[in-house]
């Protein structure tokens, strides 16, 4: 059985047409086991008091006859360096779908809010968010869904194949920025989320239910952390969480502003 969730605008069809997300429920209409929306939904619902909210960055490639964009067949481009976030036909490929896909998820109303080309040949990333948790997670299929329909009608292929090219060439991931009021208002508060993230099982947990392959991209190198050990720092690209550099100079400046602002005027 399907249970619509989440409608938006059909930026392909146009007129009145309209793109429809679905949950999946068996036919005693309990959440079947693929859904996991649901249990989304109840865990939003139960620590909704936090306000948590989500960017979510989503990697992919686009691969044309059978090859990753801007490799030549049977070869490899030049190691992976300028690409990344590049300019020029010598290391840019794919432009013109990934400016289609932005303006298709920006007619359909989803909350989009970059692009990039990533650091291999033909890869490239979108960003949806900041957004609570069923937003981000039905709006973010919907643009995957966007970004396949959209490369079919240049002839090329999409994939989120977390490595698509064995050897030195960075995989593509769906990397997710998350916090919630106390973290946006205490650094310590962000450091007691890692922590608490790094406690016995949890890491393995968490890396079992991320997706097929993860291993093969989290290798300790290209940026990333060893699948298998958990870490975390301040502007640490090879840490399995990042803290932005920029959250403990607000934490010290939100104190600073704190101690000069009697308790009862305080604001946030």
């Amino acid at each position: 059985m399907l249970k619509p969730v989440f409608t938006c605008p059909d930026p392909i069809r146009g007129g009145d047409d309209v793109l429809v997300l679905c949950e999946v429920l068996d036919t005693d209409l309990a959440p079947h086991p693929s859904n996991t929306r649901a249990a989304l939904a109840e865990a939003a619902e139960r620590f909704a008091a936090q306000e948590p909210i989500f960017g979510i960055e989503q990697e992919y490639t686009f691969f044309k006859d059978g090859y990753p964009l801007g490799f030549p067949k049977g070869g490899f481009p030049a190691p992976q360096g300028g690409y990344y976030c590049g300019v020029g036909s010598d290391e840019i490929f794919g432009r013109d779908v990934v400016e289609a896909h932005l303006d298709n998820c920006l007619k359909a109303g989803l909350g989009i809010s970059g692009i990039n080309a990533e650091v291999m040949p033909g890869q490239w990333e979108f960003q949806v968010g900041p957004l609570a948790p069923l937003e981000v997670a039905d709006q973010l299929w919907v643009a995957r869904w966007l970004l396949y329909r959209t490369a079919e009608d240049f002839g090329i292929v999409a994939t989120l194949d977390p490595k698509p090219v064995k050897g030195d060439w960075n995989g593509a991931g769906a990397h997710t920025n998350f916090s919630t009021k106390a973290m946006r208002e205490s650094y310590d508060a962000i450091i007691t989320a890692c922590e608490s993230l790094g406690e016995g099982s949890k890491p393995l947990d968490h890396v079992k239910n991320y997706g097929a392959g993860i291993d093969d991209r989290l290798t300790g190198l290209h940026e990333t952390a060893p699948w298998d050990k958990y870490s975390y720092g301040v502007s640490d690209r090879g840490a399995s969480v990042r803290i932005p550099g920029r959250s403990r100079r607000t934490a010290r400046a939100t104190s600073r502003t704190a101690a000069r602002t009697p308790t009862s005027t305080r604001t946030w």
